[in-house]
């Protein structure tokens, strides 16, 4: 298996076992008598070790090695699904949420992407790349879809006799075993994946222990950083498991209505990634992340208005068919951009402002989701409203910066 398919694996398989868990999650925490708050500061706790992680990453993973670095933290998420399954004390949960990986949203924030993604860089160049990243992103969804049709699972099992309790700590162990084989994975890659260079880094100064060197691009890296930890802070507030805690308590959704819901949701974003190789090709790489971008925000408010679960379910399906077209488009973006030895520096520090962005808000969500305030969905239409704000952002500073490193990186 060529590097390129075997890295695509590794992500489905790590996906997979996010759509897993970010389902199973929130209804495991609220039968143990976490409050939503209580679960929304355990995914921040997440988060900030995520970026942490990624902060670590970014500056050594080249030095370290790419493959040994991947098969570390694929075993420390082995190790986190293995502590949930089967420890409830919260003060380790917290622990094991920090310094492990928790799979909790589609989107996967953890510091495996900067690693992958300076990998699949170096793997192709032009609309090749797009098009790996489009298929990086596809094998992603896809995989987290089957991942949330899995996790429907215990409760229908539950329904034939089986504890359900038990069904649970399995579900753990399939993200732990997911993990491991992850891990085996990244020992299989060849040396060609290694970075060919390492940039020696300094640690002198706070600004150099965040931002690792970036002597060509770092105008233009920091521009889309901070957008994009803009987006990432939006987008956190409806990470998958706070959108089931909140069908879950709004609506009464069970865990085989949220497993079909999430299975239905993330299988449309997967069917998009096919369009936005197209789309980029057609229309370039900004105008596709921004103009797919905005109707899909206005859906994600008008999900919160809605007053059933069947009509609230049907809107959040239609605008997965949008939000995540920008996904790859961005990533490739990113990587056109910049000069191919601070690739893995230019991933690290937009992966770094996305963690930082992200880790934030799952605490306000959790909040805006007890008491009377559920029935607002708050959190629904703040991120959709932040988004917006995003993306006009992106338009703004972007549309007139001239794309012909873009242009001529996709082939023209």
């Amino acid at each position: 298996m060529r590097d390129g398919q075997r890295i695509i694996l590794m992500r489905g398989l790590r996906q997979g076992a996010y759509g897993l868990l970010a389902v199973v999650l929130a209804i495991a925490l609220t039968r143990d008598g976490f409050s939503p708050a209580a679960i929304g500061a355990l995914v921040t706790v997440s988060l900030a070790g995520d970026f942490v992680g990624t902060l670590v990453i970014g500056h050594n993973a080249d030095r370290w090695g790419r493959r040994r670095t991947l098969g570390a933290l694929a075993l420390l998420m082995a190790l986190t699904g293995l502590i949930f399954g089967f420890l409830h004390w919260y003060p380790l949960l917290l622990l094991a949420a920090f310094a492990g990986t928790l799979g909790t949203s589609a989107s996967e924030t953890a510091p495996f992407l900067p690693i992958e993604q300076a990998m699949l860089g170096s793997q192709n160049d032009g609309a090749a790349r797009t098009a790996l990243f489009a298929r990086y992103n596809l094998v992603a969804s896809l995989a987290g879809a089957i991942g949330a049709l899995v996790a429907g699972l215990p409760a229908l099992l539950a329904r034939v006799g089986l504890p359900f309790e038990t069904l649970l700590a399995l579900s753990y162990c399939l993200y732990a075993l997911a993990a491991l084989v992850v891990a085996w994975q990244a020992s299989r890659l060849s040396v060609a994946v290694e970075a060919q260079s390492t940039v020696a880094h300094e640690h002198g100064s706070l600004w150099r222990l965040l931002i690792p060197p970036l002597p060509h691009s770092r105008g233009i890296v920091a521009r889309l950083a901070a957008l994009f930890s803009l987006d990432a802070f939006s987008g956190a507030l409806i990470g998958q498991t706070l959108l089931a805690l909140f069908f879950h308590l709004r609506f009464g959704a069970d865990l085989a209505m949220l497993g079909t819901l999430f299975f239905g949701a993330n299988l449309l974003a997967a069917l998009s990634f096919l369009a936005a190789p197209w789309l980029a090709r057609r229309f370039g790489l900004l105008n596709t992340m921004v103009f797919t971008h905005l109707p899909s925000n206005v859906l994600l408010i008008l999900v919160a208005l809605m007053p059933t679960f069947p009509l609230a379910a049907v809107l959040l399906l239609a605008r997965q068919c949008l939000s995540q077209l920008d996904v790859p488009t961005r990533q490739a973006y990113t990587m056109a951009l910049v000069d191919p030895s601070e690739r893995t520096a230019a991933a690290s520090v937009t992966s770094l402002a996305r963690s930082a962005g992200s880790a934030a808000s799952p605490v306000v969500a959790g909040a805006l989701l007890q008491g009377p305030l559920l029935v607002l969905g708050l959190p629904l239409v703040f991120a959709g409203g932040l988004k917006i704000v995003y993306d006009l952002a992106l338009w703004a500073t972007f549309h007139r910066v001239p794309e012909d490193s873009v242009t001529k990186a996709q082939g023209g």
